[in-house]
């Protein structure tokens, strides 16, 4: 096969030769219309879509850029503003706290004032009971005494004291005397 096609080749005269580089020129008319026509159809209808697409997909980008700033800077707010009432929730909750511990202590006073009060009272009062008590035992001291020296007496002068008022300064007079004498020791 070989041997024909050069055989083939030495028939055909150098000038009539084909260059396989070069296509006929009616193939390069119709190949440059169908590319004018092509180029034609993809600028007018394809190219300003493929634009429309490449512009809208920017926008949704650079908008959903735009959208997620404006998300990130409500959201630093919103933190700043949670951070805020935190901070002002533990201030109060300090200070809440303070002004029960000074109630407490201040009803602490209260409640001791109270109790040196009616601790107070209450001894007061046992005083002035112990001085009635003490008072009644006196005057019962007395009297018993008072009977016992008449008795004594009686027995000692032999002689009966029945008149209320001797027996009445006979006592007076030896109380006198055992007060003397117990308040000259």
């Amino acid at each position: 096969m070989t041997n024909y096609l050069i055989l083939a080749a030495d028939e055909l005269p150098l000038e009539e030769q084909i260059n396989p580089l070069l296509p006929k020129s009616y193939d390069i008319v119709w190949s440059l219309v169908s590319f004018i026509i092509i180029f034609v159809i993809f600028w007018k209808f394809v190219l300003p879509k493929v634009k429309q697409v490449m512009a809208d997909r920017t926008d949704q980008i650079e908008g959903g850029i735009a959208r997620a700033e404006q998300a990130q800077d409500e959201a630093k707010a919103a933190l700043e503003k949670y951070n805020a009432q935190l901070a002002e929730a533990r201030t109060e909750a300090s200070q809440i706290r303070d002004d029960a511990r000074s109630q407490g202590q201040k009803i602490i006073a209260d409640m001791k004032t109270q109790a040196t009060d009616e601790s107070n009272r209450i001894i007061e009062s046992g005083n002035k009971q112990l001085l009635a008590q003490r008072e009644a035992v006196v005057s019962d001291l007395r009297k018993e005494m008072g009977e016992n020296s008449i008795n004594l007496a009686e027995r000692l002068l032999g002689d009966q004291l029945s008149d209320d008022v001797k027996r009445s300064g006979t006592i007076d007079s030896f109380l006198a005397d055992l007060d003397s004498v117990g308040s000259g020791k």
